[in-house]
């Protein structure tokens, strides 16, 4: 039986190569995973957590374009300002379990105004006419926008 060099160098070079191939495949797959868990999904603000943005009951929030083409005058009262939308409102409570931000407008680079927690009573105003928002008042009276299809209508 004879040993040639170039049968042990065929040998380490596959042997080589097939390390190589299974440490990269291994490289990849734990990127893939670590970059998919170390994403967290954004915290959800509550009424009783320090924010940056500090809104009060009292305050009135900043109209959204929808009240300001319904309200052009700036002394009306916000009841008068959400008379056309509360013929369509309703009561509901948050269905989605880890609760849900709220936010001065329809969109998701809005400013964030308060938090509302799991199976909390809340009044629907209106939705967005793509119907991925609605604009809800909570008990206390603050007003604002949560992503829709996360609520549940209560009887």
């Amino acid at each position: 039986m004879s040993i040639s060099v170039s049968g042990i160098s065929k040998f380490l070079l596959g042997f080589a190569l097939a390390i190589a191939l299974l440490f990269a495949a291994g490289v990849g797959t734990m990127r893939y995973i670590l970059t998919r868990v170390a994403t967290p999904p954004p915290k959800p603000v509550f009424a009783n957590d320090p924010s940056p943005v500090a809104v009060s009951p009292a305050a009135s929030p900043a109209p959204s374009p929808a009240t300001a083409a319904v309200s052009p005058n700036p002394g009306a009262t916000p009841a008068a300002a959400a008379s056309p939308s509360a013929a369509g409102s309703y009561a509901a409570k948050v269905s989605q379990p880890i609760g849900l931000i709220m936010r001065q407008e329809p969109n998701a680079e809005a400013p964030q105004v308060g938090g509302i927690d799991y199976n909390q009573q809340l009044t629907v105003l209106e939705d967005s006419p793509d119907g991925a928002w609605q604009k809800v008042r909570l008990e206390s009276g603050s007003e604002g926008w949560v992503k829709g299809g996360n609520t549940e209508r209560v009887n």
